[in-house]
């Protein structure tokens, strides 16, 4: 309804004119109750041309001629009729426009014709014709341009659309192919890696045991620190070539970290504090990879130490980090390496706050925050 507010205001500014021009003509006939009927009938089909072009066409066209031809109104007639002709001709239906303008013109100029005096040129006539002919041609050839116009801005707005589809499709096969290379890779170098650490532990410990003696802890926690790093690795594998895969770690394996770092001598407790609940994928991996990267340099770092790690569940946002008390200290500032550029990148690509840092007494901290109050 607010798309036919101005409309329906021209309509009655034209009605206006109309019934003005005709009340101080000195030609014009007197204005009678029919003549503002024809007037308000106008004024009605302008307001709903916008969605019936070819109704209020006819309308407007029989209406003004019927004004006209009753109380020759002058060129003023021809107003509304322009409009209506216009858009007509601008929605698509040239036709109803040309015939609407002949009939009008035709009428038009035959009222003109029967009211003109005996003997007198029609040099008038022909003028307001050759105006109103000039007029109405203009409305159609502007419609028609209108149209044409509308029509190329749609097109040129379909291109963009289908090019910015293009690319979008171009650039998720590209990325395709750049997670293949990747697990290619992957497969190629450190699968064999690790499966010669696992078979080389494995052996250790079957010959261990085939001599009567207990495996060392340390060589059992190669072997299942190697059968973890391979099942992890194929997880990866898998996830690079289908990401569709549901198969990805999340916090609910965290007492698994726990107990893998327990196998290589490091103490480690676990508390959660909240409800948990579920996470969305992106946060639930990347808690899961910063308790898993913590306890690696724990391990590997540390020295002699114990570690907790703490998973807090809040309504917003989900913490989680990771304690020792090692070596590190604030006198000796850690430097940065890949574990934490990849944990702070993991992090901040989810809009949370990463802090590692030496504790004030002894020991280092690992603490990733993560938003849950709205999408990843």
């Amino acid at each position: 309804m607010r798309r036919d507010l101005p409309y329906a205001l021209s309509s009655l500014a034209l009605g206006g004119l109309l019934l003005g021009n005709a009340a101080l003509a000195p030609d014009a006939a007197p204005v009678r109750v029919i003549d503002v009927a024809l007037v308000l009938v106008m004024a009605a089909a302008l307001a709903v041309c916008r969605r019936y072009p070819v109704v209020a066409l006819i309308a407007v066209t029989a209406a003004m001629l019927a004004l006209h031809l009753r109380v020759h109104s002058g060129v003023s007639a021809a107003f509304p009729v322009l409009g209506a002709v216009y858009l007509t001709a601008w929605r698509g239906h040239r036709s109803v426009a040309v015939l609407a303008s002949l009939v009008f013109l035709g009428g038009f100029l035959a009222r003109d014709i029967s009211v003109a005096p005996a003997g007198r040129p029609g040099q008038q006539i022909v003028e307001r014709s050759a105006l109103l002919l000039g007029w109405f041609l203009a409305a159609n050839v502007a419609g028609l341009v209108a149209r044409q116009r509308r029509a190329y801005l749609e097109q040129v707005e379909q291109r963009a659309i289908e090019a910015e589809r293009t690319r979008e499709e171009m650039a998720l096969r590209r990325a395709g192919e750049e997670r293949l290379r990747i697990a290619r890779d992957l497969h190629d170098s450190l699968t064999h890696s690790i499966s010669v650490i696992k078979v080389q532990a494995g052996i250790g410990v079957h010959l261990a045991r085939k001599h009567g003696e207990e495996p060392s802890a340390t060589l059992l926690a190669i072997q299942e620190a190697s059968s973890a790093a391979m099942r992890e690795l194929r997880t990866t594998l898998d996830v690079l070539r289908s990401p569709a895969d549901e198969d990805r770690v999340g916090l609910a394996r965290v007492d698994e970290l726990a107990e893998r770092t327990r196998s290589v001598g490091v103490p480690v407790r676990v508390t959660v504090t909240g409800q948990p609940r579920d996470l969305p994928v992106e946060v639930d991996q990347a808690g899961y990879r910063v308790v898993q990267e913590a306890l690696t340099n724990v391990a590997r770092h540390a020295g002699p130490t114990t570690a907790h790690i703490d998973v807090e569940y809040a309504p917003a946002q989900l913490t989680v980090s990771v304690t020792d008390d090692g070596q590190a200290s604030p006198a000796r500032p850690t430097t940065p390496g890949v574990g934490l550029r990849g944990m702070r990148e993991r992090v901040t690509g989810l809009g949370g706050v990463l802090h590692a840092a030496a504790r004030d007494d002894r020991g280092f901290t690992v603490r990733a925050t993560f938003p849950l109050d709205g999408p990843a």
